[in-house]
């Protein structure tokens, strides 16, 4: 399963997690367009832009509000909870913001003596908070994030002024929210990881002291924080793939065919897959004495080896295979998107890598079925989808 490995030497924060996913591949225009479907999309902007912390090249978000706050403002969890679950995200995207917002406002209830629902974000930590944490939902759904993985944690010192005066660093609720994870703090008298970061890890990770032994890694990405610190002020994100307890590993099978009547290869490919293939493929060859041949090819979990093997040795000529581990890959980040064309819904997948948009491709079942529902092109229906997910983007 894909995962990330969070390092927090320099503390976490909504805003470092957000900068971290965007330099790891998930386009702004995604994340932007997910967050407008909740009511307060239209009262922030997200400003983002390429910084240099200590020589580190990091991903720096900062949530513009549209009008200056009075003083007074402020947004009760009972309320927030109700708009997520009215909102038109996804079930996933929804179950993860829930849950962090939750155990946020559970710890403020606690150190507050205020029953959870009544618990308030006040001002621009409303709308902060709100931003932090659907975003980082949406960025995990976007990535297929399965598992989340934190380093010791930098929680800075000090103190820090809230909306109920000074407080020491961490802050009481971010105090509460770590009680499970190794803290340390060092290098600044600052609030380095604040309630919302500690949010985030509380809910979805589980400490490691080192990257994970079973870690493939992926991409390196990195989020800045706002303050200028004697180390550099950024959150370290590993993604990869990550095959301990949970995920399964991956290996291909190969084997070399040279006389095997080429019509059963269809009837193969069925049945490979029907057995938990991954992937099959053939590659033309030329074996020995110049022998023209075929090398099947077939991706699969490892506990599907025996199944697979059954089926190449039953239904082909071979009398051998190749066996070989995958232990890295790299890949683009992928995300299905549905678009709403004149001829109906199509899916369309979408890659970015290290941060750009590198490939999108209508979803050919779809675009074949709505093709001979509506007696139309099958080209058209494919070029009409791009055409509408351009247009989402802004192009």
């Amino acid at each position: 399963m894909r995962a990330i490995y969070l390092e927090c030497f320099a503390g976490i924060s909504g805003n470092m997690i957000l900068g971290a996913f965007l330099q790891a591949g998930v386009p702004a225009a995604h994340l932007e367009k997910e967050l407008k479907k909740l009511p307060v999309g239209d009262e922030f902007a997200l400003k983002i832009e390429d910084v240099m912390k200590n020589g580190i090249g990091a991903v720096h978000l900062e949530v513009e509000l549209k009008q200056e706050p009075t003083g007074h403002e402020h947004r009760h969890y009972a309320d927030i909870r109700k708009m997520i679950e009215n909102s038109a995200l996804n079930d996933d995207i929804k179950k993860n913001s829930l849950a962090i917002f939750e155990n946020l406002a559970a710890v403020e209830g606690k150190i507050h003596g205020r029953d959870i629902e009544d618990v308030a974000f006040h001002e621009v930590g409303a709308t902060d908070s709100v931003v932090d944490i659907v975003g980082a939902a949406i960025c995990l759904d976007y990535m297929d994030i399965g598992r989340v993985f934190v380093s010791k944690v930098n929680t800075g010192s000090g103190f820090v002024e809230c909306a109920h005066g000074l407080m020491p660093v961490p802050a009481p609720a971010t105090a509460e929210l770590l009680k499970e994870f190794p803290c340390y703090h060092a290098h600044a008298e600052k609030e380095l990881t604040t309630p919302t970061g500690a949010a985030i890890l509380k809910t979805l990770a589980v400490y490691e002291e080192n990257l994970p032994v079973d870690f493939a890694v992926q991409t390196i990405a990195y989020g800045a924080g706002t303050y200028e610190l004697d180390i550099p002020n950024v959150l370290r994100m590993t993604v990869g793939e990550y095959q301990g307890s949970g995920a399964a590993k991956r290996v291909i099978i190969e084997t070399n065919i040279d006389d095997m009547n080429p019509q059963l290869y269809d009837y193969v490919y069925d049945k490979l897959f029907a057995a938990g293939a991954l992937d099959v493929w053939t590659t033309n060859i030329m074996m020995k004495k110049n022998r023209p041949a075929q090398m099947l090819s077939v991706l699969l979990e490892e506990e599907n080896k025996e199944k697979i093997a059954a089926v190449i040795f039953g239904e082909t000529t071979s009398i051998g295979l190749r066996v070989i581990n995958v232990s890295e890959r790299i890949e683009a980040v992928r995300h299905i998107a549905k678009v709403e064309t004149k001829y109906g819904e199509v899916a369309c997948k979408v890659s970015a890598y290290k941060g750009k948009i590198v490939s999108i491709s209508a979803e050919y079942e779809d675009c074949k079925k709505l093709a001979e529902e509506k007696d139309a092109p099958l080209k058209n229906v494919q070029r009409e989808a791009l055409k509408v997910f351009a247009e989402r983007l802004g192009e």
